[in-house]
């Protein structure tokens, strides 16, 4: 079983693969099986057509043919190139489906993958094509197009011809064998390899919201019973107490929450309103967020092992069993696992854009927070409009996070005949899930600026200083000040917003 961090390895840090002899001998036993196994036998997608052409038997003579013409007539994908980072991630889907020995491939098709993932050749692969049934047929046929040396690959940065490429990396051109062209298109890699790039992007998401909802309760000074263990314990939902345990860890050496205890319970308080800058109890942007963020951990758990699940199935059809001796006709390559979870996933984002957007309305409201000006402005007020107009981006994208985090899932189509008669839209519901996560990316980026705005208003007013925050959250304060200095005059912050989100996206946290 891959685990993954080792899907993190080869994905993002670029490890190189090595076809091990067990993976290799499985492979070609697998092969050669199939091989002879299909001799006398009718056996679809070696000598049937594909799909509802599958009641037509293809003569001996065309088979080769056959092979090519699934990935030839399947590469129709239309819309924006899928970047790099997921298209090397579906390629390594697709190649540990192969080197479990259970497609009847020839070893060349997971070499040529192994290949291209270590030489860092990334298929030109249109985004939409997929209803996610039998797999992602059209984005793995423009895959296996770039195998076998046609059509465009992204190389160096250059979108190249596939041809021009394996000439200057002198590599042949895939030849394909067997069922060697169905076996490629017909699998879940692509909405898995999507996912699992939405997957570790969402945990990252999930920790930078931690870290700023700890600063927002600084930036408060919440009272710090919200997080006792006492309170979160009680509820039997694994994410919200790991969600106030980790808050506490992140809070530990902070000195601006308040002591409920020592204030209200230990000493006689006689006052019958207190001043906005004490809530007794803080919004629920601030006091809720083990709450909200706890579900949001729970989910993104599941979707780590649906995900890590799915890498290491065998998504093909038909299933090629050198143990028993057959050849097993199903649905492995259905994207219902991974649509689902995608659909939950966008949702969790979703919520934590929410939550971002909330806590970003608390620092700009000064009539809420009684602690700040407006719109954590340090200029003039009335001339100076401090993070005014930042709002309008934030809220602008938190509402496109919940029109997009409707459920794909549920939007089956029949098409192909009828044969696909109810479909998964996993790759649709990954793709959604893509944007949602990259809208919430947008709007860290400004809470990020409003953070440490706010933090910088307080210690102008003397009410804090930077010392006082716990050592992450000041950590953060410093990041964010290397990339957006404290600024009192009005200034464009769209580049300075892009800077950020590559920051968010990259940093290790």
């Amino acid at each position: 079983m891959i685990t993954l961090d080792e899907i993190k390895q080869i994905v993002f840090e670029g490890k190189k693969l090595k076809i091990s002899k067990k993976e290799a001998a499985r492979i070609t036993e697998s092969y050669s099986f199939l091989e002879q196994f299909s001799k006398d036998k009718v056996i679809y997608g070696i000598n049937t057509g594909f799909g509802p052409m599958a009641q037509y038997r293809v003569s001996d003579a065309d088979l080769n043919d056959l092979q090519y013409n699934i990935v030839r007539s399947h590469s129709c994908g239309v819309g924006d190139a899928l970047p790099e980072l997921y298209v090397r991630a579906t390629m390594f889907a697709r190649y540990l489906t192969f080197v479990q020995g259970k497609s009847g491939v020839h070893i060349d098709c997971a070499k040529q993958l192994q290949e291209y993932i270590n030489r860092k050749i990334y298929p030109y692969i249109p985004e939409h094509g997929s209803v996610g049934a039998s797999g992602d047929l059209v984005q793995l046929s423009q895959l296996a197009l770039t195998l076998i040396g046609e059509g465009f690959v992204f190389y160096k940065g250059e979108k190249l011809p596939t041809a021009e490429v394996l000439k200057k990396e002198k590599l042949q051109p895939l030849q394909l064998r067997g069922r060697d062209g169905l076996s490629i298109v017909n699998g879940t890699a692509c909405m898995t390899g999507i996912g699992v790039v939405n997957l570790i992007y969402s945990q990252k998401m999930l920790r930078w919201n931690l870290l700023f909802s700890s600063l927002m309760n600084e930036i408060a000074s919440s009272y710090d019973d919200f997080l006792s263990p006492e309170l979160n314990n009680i509820k039997m939902h694994p994410g919200q107490q790991k969600t106030a345990a980790c808050m506490r860890e992140i809070l530990k050496d902070s000195t601006c929450l308040r002591d409920r205890q020592a204030e209200l319970y230990e000493q006689k308080t006689t006052t019958m309103r207190f001043s906005e800058d004490v809530k007794v109890q803080p919004y629920y942007s601030l006091r809720c967020v083990p709450q909200i963020l706890g579900p949001v951990l729970d989910e993104l758990d599941n979707a780590e092992k649906v995900i890590v699940n799915e890498f290491n199935s065998v998504d093909d059809n038909p299933i090629v069993d050198v143990e028993t001796k057959n050849v097993y006709h199903g649905g492995n390559f259905h994207g219902d696992y991974i649509s689902f979870e995608m659909d939950k996933l966008k949702i969790a984002v979703t919520k934590m854009t929410m939550l971002m957007e909330r806590q970003l309305n608390y620092l700009f409201h000064d009539r809420i927070n009684g602690i700040l000006p407006p719109f954590v402005n340090l200029g003039k007020l009335g001339l100076n409009y401090g993070l005014q107009a930042l709002q309008f981006p934030a809220t602008s994208t938190t509402g496109a996070c919940q029109t997009l985090s409707n459920p794909m899932s549920i939007h089956s189509i029949p098409n192909n005949n009828d044969n696909q008669d109810i479909v998964s839209m996993g790759t649709n519901s990954a793709l959604f899930a893509k944007r949602v996560i990259e809208n919430s990316y947008q709007v860290a980026a400004i809470h990020c600026i409003a953070l440490v705005q706010a933090v910088d208003c307080l210690v102008r007013d003397k009410r804090m200083t930077v010392q006082n925050l716990s050592t992450p959250t000041r950590a953060l304060y410093e990041d964010i000040r290397k990339i957006v200095p404290a600024f009192v005059n009005d200034t464009p912050k769209f580049e300075e917003l892009s800077t950020l989100i590559v920051y968010l996206k990259n940093a290790n946290i």
